[in-house]
């Protein structure tokens, strides 16, 4: 019998009460970017040495174990599972976005909800920077090219003296712009709340002036923002024409920031230069989508989120969250809480 399976919910505990300020978590049996959620557990456990945790690896062991479970973490929490836990207190999702959960639910229980926030800097400003170098020395044109077996010459683009406009300032706009710093490019952040100031060298709010500015002067936009009413087809028809042509997009934020047919149309009659999209509008992209048939769009299927140290990072974050409640419990202060809002 493996650590993880001696871990399951059948041992003999109290179901999740904490015992002289031990941390008690439960961990839901949904994994995510194809690692398998005993890896989660197992981390979250190495980090609460005198801490209990449990793992449901079942449908049914999850809706027993649920039931006087406190803290409980997991991808995602149905109404139905909800329904069924009568002691919870705090839901640590291991998600960053939180729009798939029950929150209405959830707060009207008065379950205090964490996500997964930082989580992501680093491995996705790696992918936006794989991105921009793709497009900046046009690799895909070497690819093409390579494919033919052409010993051929093409004109390609230099980094260094752009303008890089990231929309969105969390951790992973952040992560972007730390990671551009060494390539000498003048950044400019755009957020609802400019007067904070940020990383970059310039910010800006969503005004459809100084938004609209920024764009005028972009090289390379990089869409790091969470969906909102705000940013909700953000980058439509006006946006892709202020923008130079010669501009490139990366979006590694939600598909719906980006009104698609609009990105079609532009791409089609050389209004940017290229896209490199990790998420679409619709999600997947259908087979028989135009956008999978133009050489200067590069798609990736919601990728950028995945690293090998993914689970390492969240239980960082979770196992702190899970001493704090243990120790303080409803008073404690929780990282990355998005309810009670």
């Amino acid at each position: 019998m493996t650590g993880s399976d001696a871990e399951h919910v059948d041992r003999e505990t109290d179901g999740g009460t904490d015992t002289a300020g031990e941390p008690h978590v439960l961990v839901l049996r949904r994994g995510t970017h194809g690692i398998p959620v005993e890896q989660y557990a197992d981390a979250i456990r190495d980090r609460l040495p005198g801490g209990t945790v449990d793992l449901a690896r079942t449908p049914t062991e999850e809706r027993e174990a649920i039931r006087d479970a406190r803290f409980v973490t997991g991808m995602t929490l149905d109404e139905s599972l909800l329904e069924a836990a009568e002691n919870l207190e705090v839901f640590a999702c291991a998600y960053a976005g939180t729009g798939h959960l029950p929150l209405e639910a959830l707060e009207e229980r008065g379950v205090r909800v964490t996500n997964a926030s930082g989580v992501h800097g680093p491995n996705i400003g790696e992918h936006v920077l794989g991105a921009i170098l793709h497009f900046t020395r046009r690799f895909h044109v070497g690819a093409r090219r390579q494919r033919r077996r052409e010993w051929r010459h093409y004109q390609a683009h230099e980094l260094h003296g752009s303008t890089v406009t990231i929309v969105g300032l969390g951790a992973i706009g952040r992560a972007v712009a730390d990671r551009l710093e060494p390539f000498d490019v003048e950044t400019i952040g755009v957020r609802y709340t400019p007067e904070k100031g940020g990383p970059t060298d310039e910010v800006v709010g969503f005004g459809d002036e100084p938004f609209h500015g920024a764009l005028a002067r972009t090289d390379y936009l990089v869409l790091a923002c969470p969906l909102t009413e705000t940013t909700r087809g953000l980058i439509g028809r006006d946006a892709l024409t202020t923008i130079d042509p010669g501009a490139v997009l990366v979006n590694v934020a939600r598909g719906p920031v980006v009104d698609t047919d609009a990105l079609v149309e532009a791409i089609r009659s050389h209004q940017l230069r290229g896209a490199s999209l990790d998420v679409t509008d619709p999600e997947p992209l259908p087979e028989d989508h135009p956008l999978w048939n133009f050489g200067n769009v590069q798609i990736t299927p919601h990728n950028a989120g995945h690293t090998p140290k993914y689970y390492d990072r969240l239980a960082d974050v979770v196992a702190e969250n899970a001493e704090r409640h243990a120790t303080g419990g409803g008073e404690a202060s929780l990282e990355n809480q998005v309810l009670p809002r």
